[in-house]
């Protein structure tokens, strides 16, 4: 999955598939985590977002199901 460098005080990267409603986060902490179900609305409502550290503690995860995996 192809990742974009954001601007955040702890996210270093986010990806996005689709097909699979897939998201992808890479902390700057060098942490990936993938969240599942996530639709195409709330992905383009992160990338919109000033913060996307809040938006992602107050939108994406407690209300996805996810795992580390890297």
């Amino acid at each position: 999955m192809q990742r974009y460098s954001v601007a955040s005080s702890n996210i270093a990267s986010i990806g996005y598939d689709a097909n699979t409603e897939t998201l992808e986060v890479e902390f700057l902490n060098g942490s990936l985590y993938q969240y599942y179900n996530v639709p195409q609305n709330m992905y383009d409502q992160l990338m919109a977002e000033g913060s996307k550290g809040r938006f992602l503690n107050a939108y994406i995860k407690n209300a996805y199901p996810y795992s580390r995996v890297g």
